[in-house]
């Protein structure tokens, strides 16, 4: 039997603001990943939590 895998969770940290470049400053997802976030795959998921370490190490932010 095969473990049933949980889907990749939110990056979300209830600190919903965005910056001058439309990134949020909690979790550094842009606009469209965050509306599409339940409608994404792991897969597209996991792209996106990518993005959003690359943006945090980019701006010196820590996730």
């Amino acid at each position: 039997m095969r473990p049933v895998e949980r889907p990749v969770a939110s990056p979300c940290v209830s600190i919903c603001a965005l910056d001058d470049e439309d990134i949020c400053i909690g979790c550094q997802r842009n606009v469209a990943e965050i509306t599409r976030w339940s409608r994404m795959d792991d897969g597209e998921r996991r792209q996106v939590l990518a993005r959003c370490h690359a943006r945090a190490e980019a701006k010196g932010v820590l996730l």
